[in-house]
């Protein structure tokens, strides 16, 4: 019976050890490779504005003569302060700290970021980790997508695409704030990426408001990142189906 025993136990570890099995854990997410479920019976929400105060820088306008299809577009200005009533534009917000270990799953449907009227339209974008970020070009002329990050393995990225191009998937798989992306045949066309390790993440509107779903009940530091004014850190407790309020004020840049 012993020797069945050692036998059978003998047996097992070679099985896991030829197959490379991992054990499966708990469906919180506290096992590596274990997606956590939001449960949208309890979770909660963060919103709030994100506020500049003082004199707003002034927009820059841009020459852009050296390409017709450019030239002809409309609101040729530089999109660093992007401020209306006082609200700030474009600050990616996300949940930095509070969910422990639970891991949740990249979305397989693509962020777009287009290229219209010689920009790049959102200026801002976040996603997750794994999830794909979708290049078009919509304007009558030749672009060319130029992404530098500085983590490694974030691959960098220097794809041209004609008129009109439907467009091309690239994704990022750590997390990075504020990647830039640029235009070589175009100089001022400027976007950023920002990768998160998580889904709770928003960017800020032209109202500076931006909402956060599907938090469960915690305590979480949230930050928010602006390509010129910096981060700004809060800590913020969602309870089970409320919505918490967080603000974030940016001063006029010294």
């Amino acid at each position: 019976m012993l020797k069945r025993k050692i036998t059978a136990v003998a047996l097992c570890m070679l099985l896991l050890a030829s197959t490379g099995c991992k054990k499966k854990g708990p469906a919180d997410g506290t096992a590596a490779g274990v997606y956590t479920t939001i449960d949208q019976n309890t979770a909660g929400t963060i919103t709030g504005t994100v506020h500049f105060a003082g004199q707003v820088p002034k927009r820059v306008e841009i020459d852009m003569a050296q390409d017709p299809v450019c030239s002809a577009a409309d609101n040729n200005y530089s999109e660093q302060y992007m401020v209306q009533d006082g609200a700030l534009a474009n600050v990616f917000v996300y949940v930095k700290d509070g969910l422990g270990n639970k891991l949740y799953a990249p979305s397989s449907d693509p962020v777009t970021v287009d290229q219209k009227g010689c920009r790049f339209i959102p200026h801002v974008i976040g996603v997750m980790a794994g999830e794909p970020v979708k290049f078009t070009n919509s304007d009558p002329t030749m672009h060319n997508v130029h992404i530098t990050p500085q983590i490694g393995t974030n691959q960098s990225v220097d794809i041209s695409q004609p008129p009109n191009g439907s467009g091309e998937m690239r994704t990022l798989p750590t997390p990075e704030l504020m990647i830039p992306v640029r235009c070589n045949n175009h100089p001022w066309m400027e976007a950023f990426i920002n990768v998160a390790a998580n889904p709770f993440f928003a960017v800020s509107g032209t109202d500076g408001h931006f909402t956060i779903k599907g938090l469960p009940p915690g305590t979480y530091t949230i930050v928010a990142i602006h390509q010129k004014l910096g981060q700004k850190t809060a800590t913020v407790t969602v309870t089970s189906k409320q919505t918490a309020t967080q603000d974030f004020n940016y001063d006029v840049p010294q």
